[in-house]
């Protein structure tokens, strides 16, 4: 699969199935139109007052390539010298190839979120979560698309990780 692949009507269809994947786990959310953007500083700009608590999310593999797929508050500063031993990680991380994004979980770096996990079906990436999000009352993530938000109840996004097969590694990714 390849970056025009997942673009444009794709991309819209990759969307379609993650909704009926939410469905199918009872979870309804509704999905805002979210302006095009390429950073968070940008995106921080653009939304307005669309509601929940934003992420940046991050696909690394450590030395063994293994792979982590790291969701923070947006403000987090992730400390990628550290990580990998509040993770089980071998060695120090770095990122994954935008072709192993896309090839496992159909999203591009630009459009990265958890919702992409639905895809792993080989449960061959861990997902690890900012501890800061856990008080959060609405996680809002693309629905595979960087177009829209999506916007999840922690137990949404719980109930999510279930279906998907994914124990919730909950961590302070920060330096601290």
């Amino acid at each position: 699969m390849t970056a025009g692949n997942v673009a444009g009507n794709n991309g819209i269809a990759e969307r379609d199935r993650l909704l009926e994947f939410l469905a199918g786990a009872g979870i309804h959310a509704p999905i805002v139109t979210y302006p095009a953007h390429s950073t968070v500083t940008e995106g921080k700009s653009l939304r307005g007052d669309l509601p929940g608590v934003f992420t940046k999310n991050l696909l690394l593999r450590d030395k063994k390539n293994a792979l982590f797929f790291v969701t923070a508050q947006e403000d987090t500063e992730i400390d990628l010298k550290t990580l990998h031993t509040k993770i089980g990680a071998r060695g120090r991380l770095g990122f994954a190839a935008p072709d192993t994004m896309m090839d496992l979980l159909h999203v591009t770096p630009g459009t990265a979120t958890p919702l992409a996990l639905f895809n792993d079906t080989a449960r061959s990436v861990t997902l690890v979560v900012d501890h800061a999000l856990k008080g959060a009352e609405q996680l809002t993530f693309h629905p595979m698309i960087h177009t829209e938000s999506i916007g999840l109840t922690r137990e949404q996004f719980t109930t999510f990780a279930a279906a998907c097969g994914c124990a919730l590694l909950i961590v302070d990714p920060s330096g601290n």
